[in-house]
């Protein structure tokens, strides 16, 4: 019985030893991962700004908070657990999800882009038909709408951080997920919290107190924030579409095939490759935005209409 009982202790000492072995690659497969999604990562910084535009500047820091709450909760204890649940039992599953999601991003950046061009033919809408609603409200729209996009953007990155690992023993591809979900959700939102504060600090570098290059510095930036932030609106509905397109191409073969053709025959140019790879995809979502809401424009009144039905009926 001794022998028997050391016997165990040598087993799981050799197995703590494997295991504190495998978790030394974890810092080089965390960085692995995170360069592999930067594209992703950058789009996601680009996109949350848009979202506390035009609300109160002392419930900004707070907004970008209850996002990056959700988007941490959401990775961690949903996204995560999926993927690898996925990955268990049914890999198959994980292309046609995410190629949903890339759907849904096409979809709300031609939204946007359509918004961007008819804004000025809807000045004629009746007051009536206007719905008036709360600074509460309106932060709660915001903050859901966010966390929606943030929502399809996590599950790439949680999906990419899957396929890194697919080999690993079980408790590496949890740490490595787990690692990736953390440290990318402090840094999307810890650097989106800096730009939209970025004008309250410009507002103190302007103050009397500071030398006179300080002051200038800080009124520069004052006048340069919110022309950036526009940009960056403008960048963020770029990369919905973008983003939503490359996902949607990696899950068809042809597409694919066709996207590396592209950068293979540009490959003595990297950066044209990369531009011309984006501007591809950018279009092809805005196309693919395009059908989806009119497909959705086509199906919604059948909806509505089975909807009264079932209401005069009861």
């Amino acid at each position: 019985m001794p022998s028997g009982f050391f016997a165990l202790l040598d087993d799981i000492s050799a197995l703590v030893k494997a295991s504190a072995a495998s978790l030394d690659d974890v810092p080089a497969q965390v960085a692995k991962t995170t360069g592999k999604v930067s594209g992703i990562v950058i789009d996601d910084t680009a996109v949350t700004p848009k979202y506390v535009v035009g609300l109160n500047p002392a419930r900004e820091l707070s907004i970008i908070f209850r996002i990056a709450k959700k988007s941490l909760i959401n990775k961690v204890l949903i996204l995560s657990p999926a993927a690898l649940l996925l990955g268990f039992f049914a890999p198959w599953a994980i292309t046609p999800i995410l190629m949903l999601g890339g759907s849904y991003l096409c979809y709300e950046g031609y939204e946007k882009v359509h918004s961007m061009f008819s804004k000025h033919h809807d000045v004629h809408v009746e007051s009536e038909n206007l719905k008036v609603i709360t600074p509460e409200e309106l932060e709660n729209e915001r903050v859901t709408s966010a966390v929606r996009t943030d929502v399809i953007l996590s599950a790439e990155i949680m999906a990419i951080a899957y396929s890194q690992v697919t080999g690993d023993p079980i408790v590496n591809q949890i740490v490595v997920m787990l690692a990736v979900a953390v440290f990318i959700t402090v840094a999307v939102y810890g650097f989106v919290g800096l730009i939209v504060k970025a004008d309250d600090i410009g507002v103190h570098f302007a103050q009397d107190k500071y030398n006179p290059t300080t002051r200038k510095f800080g009124r520069g930036i004052v006048k340069f924030m919110p022309h950036f932030l526009s940009f960056l609106s403008y960048v963020g509905t770029a990369a919905m579409l973008w983003v939503g397109a490359e996902i949607i191409a990696h899950g068809m073969p042809l597409t694919n095939h066709l996207l590396h053709d592209l950068e293979h025959a540009l490959a003595n140019m990297p950066v044209l490759a990369w531009f011309a790879k984006a501007l591809a995809c950018l279009i092809g979502g805005l196309l693919l935005g395009f059908i989806i809401d009119k497909l959705v424009k086509l199906v919604k009144p059948l909806f509505s209409k089975k909807k009264q039905a079932s209401g005069s009926h009861s």
